[in-house]
């Protein structure tokens, strides 16, 4: 070991301003160290038993997070960490969270904490100094952990809509190339019309039953009733010398139209020129029905953008506003559809109809929706059940969400809430996300309470209807 003297402990940021007695008392009760670049000088789990400071050198500081390491704060001899790690006095960490590299050639002097206690003794100053640079430590971590919660909703949230977007874009591919084919369709049977000299007027009546039809209020059938109805077209169809032609009966009666409105038309032509425009007609409807699932699909994409638009906050200052709650979770749904899809998760909404709108930073009290549905949708087994019910009184709202999966042990409920405990197995779960809903609402002036027994587990969410402090998380 080098001989250390009391000018090198000077050195350190948080001890230079010690009397020379205080620093010998450290002299005598110090460890050396020296670690060359790169070396790895804590794994994660290790005890932690000392405080050391760092005169010469980095130390660089990675947590592990869904097995990666990731960088999140260093070690130096400056003014903010003040050239000490490690554990310092009051501190309750017993094991370390993470993974500490040398960066260049770093010196450390290592004091065991049995001498914590004795070091308030002699300089209490000294350890309010060291918590300064703990608490210091504790809030930059925080807001490491609250940048990755946000970058990992981030990516959760692209990974959905890019879900939620491909289905209806490439429904909406698959429209095309058909519509194309069916217009192209549309051209042969119309110079067949004409080849049976049948009259624009006549082809203009027949469109004009056709759009009458589809505008009409029709009334949903049950699937006998609409069994029966196909069967009563095809029977009409195989009877009238028609059936040879291979027109089935669904295109029609999804039209509303039925064997009086077909018999109708036969009434007008011969049997060659009916066969020729049930064919026409029957191209007409598949087009028609065709552009309605083009539409259906296209608003489903409008509906998304306007659901991304309205949860992340777009065109909108990150002030606090009042916000439609019930808007605000029926749009996080919406992005979260794919899911609850996946696993058959039936929902069931009890919405106070009149409840108010609060004051709320919208884009936090979002990520507080994302986070305990996308929490309840993966506790919850195929086939379950999520409820969202709402409430208020005078002073508060209330959001309660509920789901019937199997519960949260009672050995671990009180720790949810704690920075990166976790029930989820490794890829799948952070451990920050509860901690960021807690904090969030903690901001807003509100609490968040659970209960959870087999088969229902339940989180309630208070909001003040008063406005709250004006700062952000």
């Amino acid at each position: 070991m080098e001989k250390i003297t009391i000018d090198d402990l000077r050195k350190v940021v948080a001890l230079s301003e010690l009397p020379d007695e205080h620093l010998k008392w450290i002299l005598e009760r110090i460890e050396y160290s020296e670690f060359e670049d790169g070396t790895l000088m804590m794994r994660k789990d290790d005890p932690v038993d000392f405080m050391w400071f760092i005169p010469e050198g980095r130390m660089d500081y990675y947590l592990d997070v869904n097995g990666q390491h990731v960088y999140y704060y260093n070690f130096q001899n400056d003014s903010i960490t003040g050239g000490v790690g490690g554990l310092l006095p009051y501190s309750r960490m017993k094991a370390s969270p993470g993974y500490a590299y040398s960066v260049g050639r770093s010196i450390t002097y290592s004091l065991h904490k049995k001498y914590f206690q004795e070091l308030e003794q002699l300089n209490p100053g000294l350890i309010q100094k060291l918590i300064g640079y703990m608490t210091e430590r504790a809030r930059t971590f925080a807001t490491t952990q609250l940048q990755h919660e946000k970058v990992s909703a981030l990516g959760k949230l692209a990974a959905g809509i890019a879900h939620e977007m491909n289905n209806p874009a490439s429904a909406i591919t698959r429209i095309s190339i058909e519509l194309s084919k069916r217009l192209k369709e549309n051209y042969r049977l119309t110079e067949k019309l004409l080849q049976f000299k049948i009259s624009p007027d006549h082809i203009q009546s027949i469109r004009l039953m056709v759009e009458e039809k589809a505008h009409a209020v029709k009334k949903k059938l049950s699937p006998l009733q609409r069994m029966q109805a196909e069967d009563d077209i095809n029977d009409w169809l195989e009877e009238k010398g028609s059936g040879e032609v291979n027109i089935a009966g669904e295109t029609f009666v999804d039209a509303g139209i039925k064997s009086e409105d077909l018999e109708s038309i036969r009434n007008e032509i011969d049997k060659d020129a009916f066969v020729q425009v049930l064919h026409w007609v029957e191209n007409l409807l598949i087009s028609q029905r065709i552009l309605k699932d083009l539409e259906e699909s296209s608003m489903r994409i409008s509906n998304l953008v306007g659901a991304i638009k309205s949860h992340v906050h777009m065109d909108q200052t990150n002030e606090l506003q009042t916000t439609d709650i019930h808007h605000d979770i029926e749009n996080t749904l919406t992005l979260m559809g794919y899911k609850l899809r996946e696993k058959n998760i039936s929902v069931k909404k009890v919405f106070r109809e009149d409840l108010p709108e609060v004051p709320v930073y919208v884009g936090e009290m979002n990520q507080v929706w994302t986070n305990l549905i996308d929490n309840a949708i993966y506790a919850l087994p195929k086939n379950g059940e999520l409820a969202i019910e709402t409430s208020f009184d005078s002073k508060s709202l209330y959001v309660k969400i509920i789901d019937n999966g199997p519960g949260i042990p009672p050995e671990i409920l009180s720790r949810i809430f704690d920075p990166f405990f976790t029930t989820k197995k490794v890829g799948d779960g952070t451990g920050i996300g509860l901690d960021l809903v807690n904090r969030i609402i903690k901001h807003h002036n509100g609490e968040i309470k659970v209960n959870s027994i087999p088969g229902k587990t339940e989180f309630t969410v208070c909001i003040p209807i008063r406005e709250v402090k004006k700062d952000k998380v």
